[in-house]
């Protein structure tokens, strides 16, 4: 199953040192999601890998001349699964944990080692040049955002989904209607909007923060990322949040 936004598996340039790569469409829950992972490197050279899809020999050969793939970073309790894999494939690689991912992987009986922790602000090894916070204030979900400075790009994993509708099997259009993630009117999906009843007021702290950061696109796992006016997106995306 291909994920509609081909070429798969093949380094994508979107800004200075920063690449995206599109992966095959998966079932979660039965549903269909394209996978799309971001790159970014390092000033040191090193490869920063933000929610790892499919490994790919033709993908790693691109990785390869690139440059060391020295960080494996799960940016929720979801995006995991292939981490254990390229890890596997890179044994120097450190491998970073989203709050609740260890015990989603436990639960899931999925045998994955994390070597560290994300926080609420940059690691060490990236800090300078990629920003973070970790989204709070919902009931099940939280997730850890990142802002590549030298390509003024946001870097976001579920917070926003926007599934085009030519890329969808008819079957599955409706459900994404339903939970307001359509193309032009996507956002954050009115199941995960639930959890936020109790934690709206952390969740609007994390959106002016990514504001202040004034984006100029913003990258998401599944459907059309935005390429341009990064600000206006995420208010017309997650505004709700935003009202008090």
């Amino acid at each position: 199953m291909t994920s509609g936004y081909e070429p798969l598996n093949t380094l994508k340039p979107i800004g200075d040192n920063i690449w995206i790569v599109d992966g095959p469409t998966i079932k979660f829950y039965g549903m269909p999601f394209p996978t799309r992972m971001t790159v970014i490197r390092l000033k040191n050279g090193d490869l920063f890998l933000h929610s790892p899809i499919a490994l790919d020999e033709g993908l790693l050969a691109e990785l390869d001349a690139l440059g060391p793939v020295r960080h494996l970073v799960s940016p929720n309790w979801i995006h995991y699964a292939s981490i254990k894999v390229w890890a596997a494939r890179y044994s120097e690689a450190l491998t970073w944990a989203s709050p609740g991912v260890r015990e989603r992987a436990l639960k899931k009986k999925v045998t994955v080692t994390f070597s560290n922790d994300l926080g609420e602000q940059a690691a060490p090894e990236w800090a300078g040049e990629i920003k973070q916070i970790i989204v709070h204030g919902s009931s099940f979900h939280e997730e850890v955002v990142f802002f590549h400075d030298a390509s003024n790009t946001l870097i976001l994993t579920d917070l926003i989904e926007n599934f085009e509708a030519q890329k969808m099997p008819l079957w599955f259009r409706p459900i994404v209607w339903l939970i307001g993630a359509f193309d032009n009117g996507g956002g954050m999906p009115r199941d995960m909007r639930a959890t936020f009843r109790k934690g709206r007021e952390p969740l609007r702290r994390a959106i002016e923060t990514m504001i202040s950061w004034r984006p100029e696109k913003v990258v998401i796992a599944h459907g059309r990322w935005f390429e341009q006016d990064g600000v206006g997106e995420l208010k017309r995306g997650l505004g709700w949040a935003l009202q008090k």
